[in-house]
C-alpha cells in the first residue's frame, strides 16, 4: 500500500472532519487520526458520548455513566456538535461510530461519510458465529442489560486486535479499553424482532442521500465484512461504495498501515462530498 496525496481543504468544500468513535473505546481511539488530518490542514473533531469528557482511566474506575447511556441520547449530542458547524463535515465513523455516522446522514447532516469495520443499522441481520463469540460477553446474562459491560484483556485481543501481536493487545487494551453500554447493545439485538422502526433505522431509500463509502478490514471478528456487504446492498438510493482491506482487524484505525487507509478514506470523502449542501442538517 503506497501513500495518497491527500487534498488540503479546498475553498468551498468541507474543512471540518468529524471522527465518531465506537463501543468499548473512546475518542482517544483517533489520537493518530486526529493529528494526521490535522496536519493536512482540516479542523478535526472527536465528540465522545454523554459522560465521556472524562479521561479512559476514570470510565474504568466509575463506568455507571456508560450503564445509562441510550442511542437516542448519543444521537442527540452528536447532532448539536455537527449541527453547529458552518460547514457540513465530513464524517468518518468507526465501529458503532460507523451506525451512528449513517443515522447523521439519514437525517441531514454531513456532507458525506465514511465507515470503517462498521456496526450494522437496522434491518441488517448477518449474525457471523465470529460477531456473536466477540459480543457474548455482553449477552450471557440478561442482566447485563441494565449495565455498562467490560471486555477482558483476551475477549478484547479476539474482538478487536487478533492480527496483533501480544503485547500490542495489551498496550492498546490499557490506553482506549473502557466498558460498553448493555442497554444499547441488547437494544439493538432486539430491534429486529419489533415492529416499527428502533433507534437504528434509516431510510434506505432516501432521495437526497449523501455518498457513503464502507471500509472492511479482511480480518475482523465483530464486525467481519459480511455485516458491511449487507449493509450497504440494504441502501438502493446514492452513491454506497464498499471495499475490503485483507489483512485487517477491528482496531483498523491502530493497526500498522492505517495513515494509507486514512489519507484514501479522506481523498475518496473529498472527491465525493455533496457540494449543494451549504448548511449542517440541511434537508
Amino acid at each position: 500500500m503506497t501513500d495518497i496525496p491527500t487534498p488540503r481543504p479546498a475553498a468551498g468544500g468541507p474543512d471540518t472532519i468529524v471522527l465518531v468513535h465506537g463501543f468499548w473505546v473512546t475518542p482517544r481511539s483517533w489520537e493518530n487520526w486526529k493529528a494526521h488530518y490535522e496536519a493536512k490542514g482540516y479542523r478535526v473533531l472527536t465528540p465522545g458520548y454523554p459522560g465521556f469528557e472524562v479521561e479512559v482511566e476514570a470510565l474504568n474506575a466509575d463506568p455507571a455513566v456508560i450503564a445509562e447511556l441510550t442511542l437516542p441520547t448519543i444521537m442527540a449530542h452528536l447532532e448539536s456538535v455537527v449541527g453547529a458547524l458552518e460547514k457540513p463535515p465530513i464524517i468518518i465513523g468507526h465501529s458503532a461510530g460507523g451506525t451512528l455516522t449513517q443515522l447523521l446522514l439519514d437525517r441531514g447532516y454531513g456532507a458525506v461519510g465514511v465507515t470503517l469495520n462498521s456496526a450494522p443499522t437496522e434491518g441488517v441481520r448477518v449474525l457471523p458465529l465470529s460477531q456473536l463469540r466477540s459480543t457474548f460477553v455482553a449477552f450471557r446474562n440478561p442482566a447485563n442489560r441494565h449495565r455498562a459491560v467490560g471486555l477482558s484483556p483476551e475477549q478484547w485481543q479476539y474482538a478487536f486486535t487478533n492480527t496483533f501481536s501480544d503485547e500490542e493487545s495489551r498496550a492498546l487494551y490499557e490506553r482506549y479499553h473502557v466498558p460498553a453500554s448493555g442497554r444499547i447493545l441488547w437494544d439493538s439485538v432486539l430491534a429486529n424482532f419489533m415492529p416499527g422502526p428502533q433507534d437504528a433505522a434509516v431510510d434506505y431509500g432516501k432521495a437526497d442521500r449523501v455518498p457513503l463509502l464502507f471500509i472492511s478490514g479482511g480480518e475482523d471478528h465483530i464486525m467481519p465484512p459480511s455485516v458491511q456487504r449487507s449493509n450497504a446492498t440494504h441502501y438502493t438510493s446514492g452513491v454506497v461504495e464498499i471495499e475490503e482491506y485483507p489483512g485487517y482487524a477491528h482496531l483498523l484505525p491502530a493497526q500498522a498501515g492505517w495513515p494509507a487507509i486514512a489519507d484514501h478514506a479522506l481523498e475518496w470523502a473529498v472527491g465525493h462530498a455533496a457540494p449543494e449542501r451549504q448548511a449542517a442538517g440541511q434537508q
